[in-house]
């Protein structure tokens, strides 16, 4: 998912609440976004995926939320990093041992 930095926070925060508010104002959630999106200088199909996104961190839509998604990232990043150590530690076991059986072969 590519995120954009073009609109603040502020600015996706306020248009989300224009739409909510002016909702019923309108026959469709669509045509709410469609006559609020121009306002914001953002082509409606962004301001719907922002309607969305916080739809689902209120629990109104089903999905996954924003800090959900952040924790798998973070734990997948994290489960990365722990199988890329524990073959370090592996191989470095496995060098150990053979140095350990070469010293006792010599001698």
């Amino acid at each position: 998912m590519k995120k954009s930095n073009k609109f603040s926070p502020e600015v996706r925060e306020r248009a989300v609440r224009m739409v909510q508010e002016h909702r019923g104002e309108y026959p469709s959630l669509w045509a709410a976004i469609e006559s609020i999106a121009p306002k914001i200088g953002c082509v409606p199909q962004t301001l719907h995926e922002w309607v969305k996104r916080v739809e689902v961190d209120t629990g109104v839509r089903v999905g996954v939320t924003t800090s959900e998604a952040q924790r798998v990232k973070d734990l997948e990043r994290e489960n990365k990093e722990l199988r890329r150590a524990n073959e370090i530690l592996k191989l470095a076991s496995a060098f150990f041992a053979q140095a350990e059986l070469d010293r006792r072969l010599k001698s």
